[in-house]
């Protein structure tokens, strides 16, 4: 049977928010298919930095880290810059980073709107136009990780489900710029790691329980959907797919 795959050993992404949770299974999981990875951190240094030693001690040199504030809008092409630099090549630009918190109608400030749609829509869109021509020169793509809240808003987060669901527009947009040379798509987890403030047990089983699965997925399905987006999808651009155990096929 062919293996439609495409190598993609000594190609370079550059992941944000890659340091902890689902950046940093995307990134394990690229290097291990032989990507090298320019990883972007803003203040998690020090998982910054284990993760950098874990993958260097198994291919030293494959790991470049990236400290930056993403809101500083202008400072994104130096962003790219520096992951050039190491490699001279940008294959992959996967969007990760997030931030999520509850802004319920009635106490939203402006700087809660400006920090949510700024880190999930508007820094994906600069960070895009920046490596665009890196990535065309090599054939490459990009991913964004959305959220099912994009399609379902998420009670008391609704600048959130809005910076998501432009999220999926962006998408859809970036895969009509930036086409042929440039595929464009994302992935929407649904129940795969609790908020960091955390929830009671019984919340987490009633949203379990609403997936068709009947379980939680785990940061790897979220890894190998990328993974899928970026080696064996080259006929795929400008679709978000759902990783949620069904979750949005349930009331």
């Amino acid at each position: 049977m062919a293996d439609y795959t495409t190598p993609l050993d000594g190609k370079v992404a550059l992941v944000t928010g890659a340091a902890q949770r689902i950046g940093a299974g995307i990134v394990r999981l690229l290097h291990a298919h032989g990507m090298n990875v320019a990883l972007h951190y803003r203040s998690s240094r020090h998982a910054a930095e284990q993760l950098q030693a874990e993958l260097d001690a198994n291919r030293p040199g494959s790991v470049a880290l990236l400290e930056a504030d993403l809101l500083a809008v202008d400072r994104l092409p130096r962003l790219v810059d520096k992951a050039l630099a190491r490699w001279g090549r940008l294959d992959v630009l996967v969007n990760n980073a997030s931030t999520f918190y509850a802004t319920p109608l009635g106490s939203t400030t402006e700087d809660q709107w400006d920090d949510l749609l700024g880190i999930n829509l508007k820094v994906p869109y600069f960070l895009a136009q920046a490596a665009a021509a890196h990535l065309k020169a090599c054939g490459g793509c990009i991913v964004n990780i959305a959220d099912i809240h994009a399609q379902r808003p998420l009670k008391a987060h609704p600048v959130y489900s809005v910076a998501k669901a432009g999220k999926v527009m962006l998408t859809k947009a970036l895969a009509r710029e930036l086409g042929p040379e440039i595929r464009v798509n994302a992935v929407a987890p649904g129940a795969i790691l609790w908020p960091q403030a955390g929830l009671d047990e019984v919340t987490k089983q009633r949203i379990i329980s609403r997936t068709a699965l009947k379980r939680q997925g785990t940061v790897e399905d979220i890894a190998h959907a990328v993974l899928f987006l970026i080696r064996d999808a080259d006929y795929i651009t400008g679709q978000t797919i759902g990783v949620d155990g069904g979750r949005m096929l349930t009331a």
